[in-house]
C-alpha cells in the first residue's frame, strides 16, 4: 500500500518463536502417514494431574462425600443413588443430600417431592431444620435429604449473610454421629451451593465419563479443590475417580488408560458400563441392586461400592 506515493509498506511480521513455560511446552507435531489417520488421538499432559489426598474421618462422626464434576451428564446423580443404596443395604448407616436443583435423587430413591415440607435450601439457610428435614426412602437404613427448584434462587439469597460458605458444614454437624457416611450430589457448576458442598466435606469422588474432554475437564476441577483446600477446608483431598458411561470402543479404551496412567492412586475399578438397566431403575423409583442386580451396571456399581468401602473405612 502506497501514502502520497511513498511505498511505505507495512514490515513483515517475523514468526513468533515457541512460548515456553516453567511447566508446558506445546508442539505440533504433523504426520502424513496415511496408516495412522483413522487412529484416535487423546489429549497428551506433561505431568500427573496434581490432585490432594484425603485424609482419614475423624472418629465418632460421618464421613462427608461430595460427587462432583463441574461437566454436567457424566452419571453423578446415578453414582450417588447406586452407591449410597449399596452401602446401605450392607447394614451402614447412609444420608444423602441432594444439592442440584434438578433433585433427581428423590425420583431415584422413590421419594415423592410433592410431600417433602423441608428441603435443602431449608437446611442451608435454617440449619435447626436439619433433623426434620430428612426422609426415608426406598432402601432402609438409607436417608435423604430433598433438592429441589428452590435451589436455583438460593445464592442470591445468600450473598448476602456472613460465612455464606460453610453455611451447609454447620447445619449437617448435628447429624454426623448418627451416620456412617454423608454422600452430596452437586449440579454441574461451581457456584456458591457447590463451595458449601466442598467446605463441608471430607473428600470428593469425582465420576468420569471416558470420551475425550475427560482430562481437560479434571484439570479444572483439580484447581478448584486446591483452591478450596487452601482458602476454605484444608482437610479436603480426593477420595477416587470413577470411570462412568464406558464401553469397549477405541476412543473409552484409550481415554481409560490416559486417565489410569496419570491418576494410578485414584482411579477407582471397575468402570461403570453403559447399561439400559441404569436408566431404567430411576423410572422405578429404586436403585439397580432393587431392579437388576445382575446387570452390568448392578455388578460394575457391586464393584465399586467394595473398594469405597474399604477407603472409607467402613469395614
Amino acid at each position: 500500500m502506497s501514502v502520497n506515493g511513498d511505498d511505505n509498506r507495512l514490515p513483515k511480521v517475523e514468526q513468533v518463536p515457541l512460548i515456553i513455560d516453567a511447566e508446558f511446552t506445546e508442539n505440533e507435531t504433523i504426520n502424513n502417514s496415511s496408516d495412522n489417520f483413522n487412529e484416535v488421538k487423546t489429549q497428551q499432559t506433561n505431568r500427573p494431574l496434581d490432585l490432594p489426598f484425603s485424609t482419614p474421618t475423624p472418629d465418632g462422626r460421618a464421613r462427608i462425600v461430595t460427587v462432583i464434576n463441574q461437566k454436567g451428564g457424566v452419571g453423578k446423580t446415578t453414582t450417588v443413588i447406586n452407591i449410597s443404596s449399596q452401602l446401605a443395604l450392607r447394614g451402614h448407616r447412609v444420608l444423602v443430600v441432594d444439592a442440584d436443583s434438578q433433585g433427581n435423587c428423590a425420583t431415584g430413591l422413590g421419594v415423592d417431592k410433592s410431600k417433602v415440607k423441608h428441603t435443602t435450601r431449608d437446611l442451608i439457610l435454617s440449619p435447626e431444620t436439619a433433623v426434620s428435614a430428612r426422609h426415608a426412602t426406598a432402601v432402609d437404613g438409607l436417608h435423604m435429604i430433598v433438592g429441589d427448584r428452590s435451589l436455583v434462587g438460593l445464592e442470591q439469597e445468600m450473598l448476602r449473610q456472613l460465612g455464606r460458605e460453610r453455611r451447609l458444614a454447620e447445619a449437617l454437624e448435628p447429624l454426623l454421629p448418627h451416620y456412617d457416611i454423608v454422600i452430596i450430589d452437586t449440579p454441574p457448576s461451581l457456584g456458591l451451593v457447590t463451595i458449601n458442598a466442598l467446605v463441608a466435606s471430607d473428600g470428593v469422588l469425582i465420576p468420569v465419563q471416558t470420551e475425550y474432554f475427560a482430562l481437560e475437564g479434571l484439570a479444572m476441577l483439580a484447581g478448584t479443590i486446591r483452591e478450596v483446600r487452601n482458602l476454605l477446608n484444608p482437610r479436603l483431598g480426593v477420595d477416587g475417580v470413577l470411570l462412568t458411561m464406558h464401553a469397549n470402543t477405541l476412543l473409552n479404551n484409550q481415554v481409560a488408560s490416559e486417565i489410569l496412567e496419570h491418576l494410578p492412586e485414584f482411579v477407582i475399578q471397575p468402570a461403570i458400563r453403559r447399561n439400559i438397566k441404569l436408566a431404567e431403575a430411576p423410572s422405578h423409583g429404586v436403585p439397580i441392586h432393587l431392579h437388576d442386580p445382575n446387570s452390568n451396571g448392578g455388578q460394575d456399581y457391586q464393584g465399586v461400592s467394595n473398594s469405597l468401602e474399604q477407603r472409607w473405612g467402613l469395614i
